[in-house]
């Protein structure tokens, strides 16, 4: 079928069906060491090795996951498997074999044309089928209806198949047709494509067809006991061959990458953003994912993550619109607006607030990435071992430090070089020397206040007096972290 063929005599030989055709695509791609997935992290070892069993397996594919998992970006990937062109009997409607059309149209073509039936070839992009699955989806929306004015116009009975308006899913014959949120369409709705999964035929109002579909199906769906969602009804899930369970990242790594990848960061957008700082922002989604505040059955979706980067660096370029700059770990606290829409709170969340809980999550990131980075001050106490932080404390003793969100990194920089005892710690570039500062308050070691724009550091005793932020500090309601202007 290299060379396009014009008409159904021109063909030699039959394509295959299309999960004979994605196996061995597969395959091949397997044999040439071609990556089929593209842009998908952290997911070799697991979902996709999953995947590609299902595909060769012949089976359709259930994609289980919180929000956020990659599970859409997986099935529309799946194109990828399919020939770059097929054939089909041109003008139908349901994409027919023409070597063993469904439709009438095409069944009657070729009773007609025999091998003078015209063929026209179809990309792979247009045999990607994606709906989303809502409340109103209808069995005539996926299936079909009887269409009264086509029946009135030729002259049709009821019972002749001619009369019927495909649906979404007859249409997607020979095609990938991905459904997505599966929960969220009516049990109902859900049976109706019991029979297309498993018999092959279809009823519309009564009339019972044979309608043998050569699709592959792909859904996606958050798990059934995700608040406020429906589920998938049992038997529908016993005709799915294969269910795959998605994840988050694994690992600290993989989340910076897929971060990385998908932030929308303009070239003019002259930032630049430590290791650190990025670091420090897959820190957060650790500590929301492991939360009390936060609803875990919810999940916290990678793209809190990405719109996190995305504001760090329009911080950063807001305090300094047309110098190039550098993003600091203040900008990462300035980033609550990105964060508070990403998260669904359980009730605890709910009474402490949105703000509050954001802010709560970022200390716990500081504190988590500080201890990984540098050594525990509680147990270099216990120990009595030599402070690495003798110096900096005893500076604190002696002086305060306000860093602002606003300030410039002339100032930033000579704030931070002010403070001695960087030097003991390997403490060398600025976001290491003011990850030291917020883990050192994190750690109760100094003390660090909320400014109206920015935050002040000071010796431990006037942290405990100051206006400090606590997520269960009843008192401090009105507490919100803000940039000036």
């Amino acid at each position: 079928m290299s060379q396009r063929a014009r008409v159904l005599g021109e063909l030699k030989t039959r394509p295959l069906p299309i999960k004979d055709e994605m196996r061995a695509n597969l395959l091949a791609a397997i044999k040439d060491g071609k990556n089929v997935f593209r842009g998908i992290v952290g997911y070799d070892d697991t979902v996709l090795r999953q995947v590609k069993a299902a595909i060769l397996a012949r089976h359709n594919i259930l994609l289980l996951g919180l929000r956020g998992q990659a599970k859409t970006r997986i099935a529309r990937q799946l194109t990828a498997l399919l020939d770059e062109y097929t054939p089909v009997l041109e003008g139908s409607e349901l994409n027919d074999d023409p070597f063993q059309p469904l439709s009438p149209y095409g069944k009657q073509l070729v009773a007609e044309a025999g091998s003078d039936a015209p063929i026209a070839w179809l990309h792979r992009d247009e045999r990607f089928v994606e709906k989303l699955a809502t409340p109103d989806v209808t069995v005539a929306d996926l299936i079909g209806d009887v269409d009264p004015i086509k029946a009135a116009n030729l002259k049709l009975s009821y019972s002749d198949e001619r009369v019927i308006h495909y649906g979404l899913v007859p249409r997607a014959n020979r095609c990938l047709f991905i459904l997505n949120e599966l929960p969220d369409l009516q049990p109902r709705i859900q049976v109706a494509l019991f029979n297309v999964l498993q018999e092959k035929d279809v009823q519309i109002r009564g009339f019972k067809m044979r309608l043998p579909l050569d699709v592959r199906f792909v859904f996606t769906a958050n798990p059934e006991d995700y608040t406020h969602r429906g589920s998938i009804v049992t038997p529908l899930k016993d005709r799915i061959g294969s269910q795959i369970l998605t994840h988050y990242p694994k690992n600290i790594a993989d989340g910076m990458a897929i971060t990385a990848q998908e932030a929308a960061i303009l070239p003019q957008q002259r930032v630049s953003v430590p290791e650190i700082v990025r670091e420090l922002i897959e820190e957060v989604a650790v500590q929301a994912r492991q939360s009390e505040y936060v609803d875990a059955k919810s999940g916290v979706s990678a793209r809190m993550t990405i719109s996190m980067l995305e504001y760090v660096v329009a911080a950063a370029e807001l305090r300094s619109p047309f110098v190039p700059t550098v993003a600091r770990i203040m900008d990462v606290f300035s980033a609550v607006p990105s964060l508070t829409g990403k998260i669904e709170l359980v009730y605890e969340g709910e009474q402490e607030g949105p703000q509050k809980v954001a802010l709560h999550l970022m200390n716990k990131a500081v504190r988590a990435l500080f201890l990984r980075k540098y050594p525990d001050p509680e147990k270099i106490k216990r120990s009595k071992a030599l402070n690495p932080y003798e110096g900096v404390l005893k500076h604190f003793a002696k002086k305060s430090l306000d860093l602002t969100f606003d300030m410039d990194d002339n100032a930033y920089r000579g704030a931070l070089s002010s403070v001695d005892g960087f030097g003991a710690l390997g403490a060398k570039t600025d976001a290491e020397k003011e990850l030291v500062l917020h883990g050192l308050a994190e750690c109760s070691q100094i003390g660090k206040r909320w400014l109206e724009t920015g935050a002040a550091f000071t010796d431990i005793l006037g942290g405990i007096l100051g206006a400090g932020f606590n997520v269960d500090d009843d008192e401090d309601e009105d507490y919100k972290p803000k940039r000036r202007g």
